[in-house]
């Protein structure tokens, strides 16, 4: 725990901690929006008399955040002239789901949770990398679509583009506009950021890889296992966080 932070014992103690705790580098307005909302989340539990230890677990797993950034993509969604209204995205237009990097993204536990809870029962079966060796172990190599897509996380879900022929070039590595995540993404990660920094000396906030995760998960590893294998060094989140602009 940082040096002149005390340890929150309450949601009282934990709302004053968040308002506090500051992030590595120059906060960004999507850092100071996610603070922000994420302090009304806590209002909102705090009226509703939800246990300490209850709140404290939903942080930890990044369910705050993540319900939070969902609804600031559905806000993005129902704008009639928003980034949806001319994307070009597809049932079977599979090249956003060929991962780039080594963890092909990063989730939040919750996501993480999610993600393979959606794809145990699928274990065994042909997945992504018999289409393409760099796909998502999520897609079906047959049709190219998500076979957990209700359970998609929002790395996913915030990828939009206007152009297939970008989408096809950047996932071989070559620049192209007309593609990119919107920031709903960005935002999740200052809130699960915010969470870690908010509860140091409470309860440990991890991020995982969206990779690992499902490759996991198609080839039948437990949950904990999966979850284990799939979790990220520290900094990993901040690299992420820092990259979508929180």
């Amino acid at each position: 725990m940082k040096p002149g932070l005390s340890k929150p014992r309450d949601i009282a103690s934990l709302k004053s901690r968040l308002a506090s705790v500051r992030l590595k580098g120059a906060e960004t307005s999507v850092t100071a929006r996610a603070r922000k909302l994420l302090l009304v989340y806590l209002e909102a539990a705090e009226g509703h008399g939800m246990p300490f230890q209850d709140l404290v677990r939903e942080m930890r797993s990044g369910l705050p955040a993540v319900r939070i950034a969902g609804m600031a993509l559905q806000q993005i969604a129902d704008r009639p002239d928003g980034p949806l209204a001319s994307a070009a995205c597809a049932a079977g237009c599979a090249f956003c789901c060929i991962l780039s990097g080594q963890d092909g993204g990063t989730v939040s536990e919750a996501e993480a949770r999610q993600m393979h809870g959606a794809l145990a029962p699928l274990a065994g079966k042909p997945d992504g990398r018999d289409w393409h060796p760099r796909a998502c172990a999520a897609l079906d190599p047959l049709t190219r679509t998500c076979r957990a897509y209700d359970a998609r996380p929002l790395i996913c879900r915030t990828y939009i583009s206007t152009d297939v022929a970008a989408c096809a070039k950047i996932a071989e590595g070559i620049p192209a506009a007309g593609a990119g995540v919107v920031g709903a993404q960005g935002l999740m990660l200052a809130a699960v950021s915010l969470s870690r920094a908010a509860l140091d000396g409470v309860s440990q906030v991890a991020s995982y890889s969206l990779a690992r995760i499902t490759a996991g998960a198609s080839r039948g590893e437990d949950l904990a296992s999966c979850l284990r294998a799939a979790r990220q060094p520290p900094r990993a989140l901040e690299d992420e966080r820092r990259r979508f602009g929180g």
